[in-house]
């Protein structure tokens, strides 16, 4: 099991505030956590920082708690069902290690909190620089807690997705041929970060295909494919890599996409997972919960919906879009594509109108999958709407990519350039920056808070 750590940049922010002081004396706090549990990855999701009341912590160029103060967060934790977080700051930059002290302390509030919460204390150190570093403090046998690091500690919010590699667990690609002309366009830290975060796409289609494939030749070391479906003749206008052999034979998607990725990836030692399963259907959910960005190239309700849920619950940004292609008298008459990121802080797909709630409970009863159904809905129908073509894919595609890098390395301060929509007929494009979800909107205000 691999471990990581992730909050929202509003939480980060009150975290930040309390711990780096102006004098430079270390301090200490606590948090709640909520675990994400992926199919190879355990997340502490931290929320609601809890800062000592008077008394229940000391400052004296180091810093230490109180029982008082333990058994109040305790308390409060087993009321919502959480674990604890212990945070402490250090007076330097970048991922940080365990003094002797650091150890101590952990160590001696281990078991009282498994033992309050039946969830492993987490541990988290800030350095002045903002760079977090985090571990688990996991009950191997009685009276004895190992620590496991985590791999990575990720901010979401405000500034896209900011991330704190542990660069032993992960450690920076080295420099590549291969890849010397897109350093050159964004730099080595930038490249640095992109390749070790881990894509997932789910819906390996005319889309999805061509957006695992710009991953590939970015040099990104660890891509993962979701999708059940199989390769049809009526895919090859529209799907990379697949031949006629290919649809004959009924080849799984993932399967014949993580073919021609090994092929064309420029990472030293990538890694292509295939997974021929639903994001709808538990194995599948899990799978993209070991995700740090998913991509949506699906076009059913019931997927996006979850979907949704996992940028919101699990703070994994979701890149999504969709076409929407009309015909009049055997003629193109409009086509557009949508293009968006979702995560805390931003709007939701249901309230950009990517899926109809009602539309998702119909999905779930196995009505899509009802010809008759289907076929008494109106013409005009987004559920019957399927036409597209490949370059209106490769355009979606790469719209799709450059938001996730904007996501991903926040060039020049710019994380979100906005909901877009792209007009083929007059060539136009729309960007809708800075909307908020309905005030009915399923997820509660502070779930959508970056």
């Amino acid at each position: 099991m691999n471990y990581s750590i992730a909050l929202t940049s509003a939480t980060n922010d009150i975290l930040k505030q309390h711990l780096l002081r102006k004098d430079q004396q270390e301090d200490l706090c606590y948090a709640l956590w909520r675990p994400g549990q992926g199919a190879n990855r355990l997340t502490a999701l931290v929320s609601d920082p809890i800062l000592p009341l008077e008394g229940e912590r000391y400052v004296h160029g180091n810093a230490s708690t109180t029982s008082s103060y333990l058994s109040r967060v305790t308390t409060l934790a087993m009321a919502k069902g959480a674990g604890v977080v212990f945070l402490h700051s250090h007076p330097w930059p970048g991922w940080q290690d365990m003094s002797r002290d650091d150890r101590r302390t952990e160590l001696r509030q281990a078991p009282s909190v498994k033992a309050a919460t039946d969830m492993p204390l987490v541990g988290m150190t800030i350095g002045t620089d903002g760079a977090w570093s985090g571990r688990f403090w996991v009950k191997t046998s009685p009276k004895t807690y190992e620590r496991h690091w985590c791999e990575s500690v990720r901010i979401v919010g405000e500034h896209g997705l900011e991330v704190t590699f542990h660069d032993k667990l992960l450690p920076p690609p080295a420099f590549r041929e291969e890849l010397k002309r897109t350093i050159s366009a964004w730099g080595e830290i930038a490249q640095q970060k992109l390749a070790r975060l881990k894509f997932g796409i789910v819906g390996v289609g005319s889309v999805g295909s061509i957006v695992a494939e710009s991953l590939a030749r970015m040099g990104i070391e660890h891509i993962k494919l979701i999708d059940y479906d199989r390769v049809k003749l009526h895919n090859l206008d529209r799907l990379l890599h697949t031949t006629v052999k290919d649809a004959r034979a009924k080849s799984l998607k993932v399967d014949v996409i993580a073919r021609a990725l090994k092929k064309s990836a420029t990472a030293e030692k990538p890694v292509i997972e295939r997974h021929p399963l639903a994001v709808t259907e538990e194995d599948g959910f899990r799978q993209a919960l070991d995700c740090d960005i998913l991509f949506s190239c699906v076009d059913r309700p019931w997927p996006r919906y979850v979907l949704n849920y996992i940028a919101y619950a699990y703070l994994i940004p979701v890149i999504d879009g969709g076409i929407l292609i009309r015909m009049h008298r055997g003629r193109l008459r409009h086509a557009s594509w949508k293009s968006h990121a979702v995560y805390p802080g931003k709007r939701c797909l249901a309230c950009i109108g990517q899926y109809d709630p009602d539309f998702v409970n119909v999905e779930r009863q196995g009505q899509l999958d009802d010809p008759t159904y289907i076929e008494n809905l109106p013409l005009d129908h987004m559920l019957r709407r399927n036409e597209n073509v490949f370059p209106f894919s490769t355009h979606l595609a790469s719209s799709l990519v450059l938001h996730a890098l904007h996501v991903a390395i926040n060039p020049v301060g710019f994380a979100d350039v906005g909901e877009q929509v792209y007009h083929f007929v007059d060539g136009t494009l729309d960007s809708n920056r800075g909307m908020k979800c309905d005030d009915n909107c399923f997820f509660p205000p502070g779930c959508r808070e970056g």
